[in-house]
């Protein structure tokens, strides 16, 4: 069925006047009849009949405009809101993080952005989880945008570098190794570990530097979320390898650089390749992208 014969029913049921109709619609008049007559023709029924000089709708053509009315309204709001989602100055952006970039880094991140002028009035749903999580995320369609950690295995996720984020080793604060100012991972093979779980994509970065030591960690729990990990460290659950976020100042821990083995760990911009992104989601990654050549995750500057 014809979109504008649909169109021009509902302006012609409203003016009963082919000529005014006709006029209203930027059409002739011919053209208005026979798209018209197609329509009746499709649906096996006339929706108009003549009254004196003008047309009015017949019984059927009531029953008829009641869902024309429906459905042009509906494809109208959803015009309307869809133009509002990509526009440049008033869409939404479906954005998630990892939990380590949530206190700090991506509020003051977002606050930059929305600060800028014409930025104001593009918004944001937030969604927080591990890397494993965020890219099924991606690959469903629920978010646009992620930031995380990089992960083998995804060719169809686009993955690029952030910013570099450090690695640190945190202890409680009467631990035996509070008392040293860095640290070699090989110091650290005698004491249990609180360790980041399998879904998170940190993890095989830091099997691999106990690798690199020779060393096997002895693990008494697993968890998802770094202040979760700092918090059982405080209470001497165990100590971690845990990246230097923000918040590790607000637990009672002592933050122990890594010196030996060299490592590099880098957060990444994620999204799927080959997929369509809004002209806000490419306004976002672009400010992102230069907002964290500025920003550095790296000493001095934490998440």
């Amino acid at each position: 069925m014809n979109l504008k014969h649909l169109e021009y029913f509902r302006v012609l049921a409203s003016l009963e006047h082919y000529t005014r109709a006709a006029n209203q619609l930027y059409i002739t008049q011919p053209s208005l009849t026979n798209a018209i007559s197609v329509l009746e023709k499709e649906l096996g029924t006339q929706l108009f009949e003549k009254k004196g000089r003008n047309t009015q709708l017949t019984k059927y053509g009531r029953f008829f405009l009641t869902y024309v009315n429906t459905a042009l309204d509906t494809l109208e709001k959803g015009e309307k809101e869809l133009r509002q989602l990509t526009s440049p100055s008033l869409g939404t952006i479906d954005f998630a993080f990892i939990y380590t970039l949530g206190p700090h880094f991506v509020p003051t991140m977002i606050q930059a952005f929305s600060s800028e002028s014409g930025n104001e009035n593009i918004s944001f749903s937030f969604n927080e989880g591990n890397t494993k999580n965020i890219a099924q995320g991606l690959k469903a369609g629920k978010f646009d945008l992620a930031f995380c950690s990089f992960l083998e295995d995804e060719p169809d996720i686009d993955f690029i570098p952030l910013v570099q984020q450090e690695l640190v080793i945190i202890v409680p604060n009467n631990h035996p190794l509070a008392n040293c100012d860095s640290i070699d991972l090989k110091d650290t093979a005698s004491y249990p570990f609180v360790f980041f779980n399998k879904q998170s994509g940190i993890r095989p970065l830091i099997d691999s530097l106990f690798e690199k030591v020779g060393v096997t960690p002895r693990i008494v729990c697993e968890v998802e979320e770094d202040n979760s990990m700092a918090g059982l460290v405080s209470i001497n659950y165990g100590i971690a390898i845990i990246p230097r976020i923000w918040s590790l100042n607000h637990f009672d821990v002592k933050i122990l650089p890594i010196h030996t083995p060299s490592h590099e760990r880098f957060i990444y911009i994620a999204s799927m390749k080959n997929k369509y992104l809004s002209p806000p989601i490419h306004l976002f990654r672009d400010f992102a992208i230069k907002y964290s050549k500025v920003h550095s995750l790296t000493k001095g500057n934490h998440v």
